[in-house]
């Protein structure tokens, strides 16, 4: 373990360590102390990303008052949460563990971005359209918002769909140089953004040598959305095989599923048992559907009902569970 970080977190703890400090050095109290921060400060650090100064800071408190055979199991515990159970019990133990640490949000649409494959389609063959691309410059094309692509040499169609998706943040391109007139490379990046200083292809002269890449593309109001620069002339066709999308809110696939009911006399009191979810559902709440008036919930669980009968006539009681699931899964 770093000696540089464990000691950060047990200058965090100064004040416990000093308060309980005796001629053997620490002290019993400091020394179960030093053990549990030394055991589990780095488990903190890497798990919840949370510095283990400030762990330890937030448990000095504890640790001071915390009974000494409490200390004794949490220095003995063999998981992270045996050790916060002991000196924390199993209700608080949690929140304190993470306090002050953000998760990493799910979706986010600046980075978790979903892939759609197609089948390969032309977008652009200056063969056909355009001529070749001069030496030492940069043409630009279309890949979004498109219903034909043969206005630059592509197909004549939106490529299976990917004209009609809408702005999109990046594409795979199969990018192909067609006899060039020297040695040299293209650069393939997003329209209006700085050319990077990295190759999508190194050719030859009179190459035909392709390489497919994942470009960014301008999401802007510009009718292009990618750029090409060339060394040396060359002709250039490009064709897609998928497209990343920023990710899409997706509602969950519920159902409902009746368990058996259950009869009640009048003044009785009994649990009604929901259905019970298809593989790949997972029960989220439970809904009790008594059949006369009179009834009560006494108790609700995802399982099941506790119901009482309060009326003077007998009746019956549904447990229903709701079974959702994120589609596709």
């Amino acid at each position: 373990m770093n000696k540089l970080i464990l000691a950060a977190g047990l200058l965090a703890l100064a004040p416990v360590l000093s308060s309980t400090a005796d001629a053997a050095g620490r002290g019993a109290r400091g020394e179960l102390v030093y053990q549990i921060v030394k055991k589990w400060g780095p488990h903190v650090q890497e798990a919840y990303r949370s510095d283990m100064g400030s762990w330890s800071k937030q448990m000095g408190p504890i640790f001071a008052k915390a009974p000494m055979d409490s200390l004794q199991m949490a220095a003995d515990a063999r998981s992270f949460d045996a050790m916060n159970n002991a000196l924390l019990g199993p209700n608080v133990a949690a929140s304190k563990a993470g306090a002050d640490v953000a998760p990493t949000a799910l979706g986010d649409a600046a980075t978790d971005l979903v892939f759609v494959p197609v089948s390969p389609c032309r977008l652009f063959d200056t063969r056909l359209a355009g001529g070749a691309i001069a030496a030492n410059t940069v043409r630009s094309f279309d890949v979004t918002a498109v219903s034909d692509y043969s206005f630059q040499g592509g197909a004549a169609s939106n490529c299976n769909g990917v004209g009609a998706a809408g702005s999109f943040a990046a594409a795979v391109i199969n990018f192909t140089v067609v006899t060039p007139a020297g040695a040299g490379y293209i650069t393939a990046f997003p329209f209006g953004g700085t050319q990077p200083v990295a190759a999508t292809v190194n050719y030859t002269a009179g190459d035909i040598r392709g390489n497919l890449a994942t470009v960014a593309l301008d999401q802007g109001a510009s009718a292009n959305e990618v750029s090409v620069y060339t060394f040396a002339q060359t002709h250039l066709v490009g064709d897609i095989v998928g497209y990343f999308i920023n990710p899409q809110a997706t509602a969950l696939q519920c159902v409902e599923v009746d368990g058996t009911p259950l009869n009640l006399a009048a003044g009785a009191a009994g649990n009604a048992f929901a259905g019970t979810c298809t593989a790949g559902y997972t029960a989220v709440e439970t809904q009790c559907r008594p059949s006369i008036f009179g009834m009560r919930v006494a108790g609700s669980w995802t399982s099941h009902c506790n119901m009482v009968n309060d009326s003077a006539s007998a009746g019956t009681v549904t447990a229903t569970a709701r079974c959702c699931r994120v589609p596709g899964r």
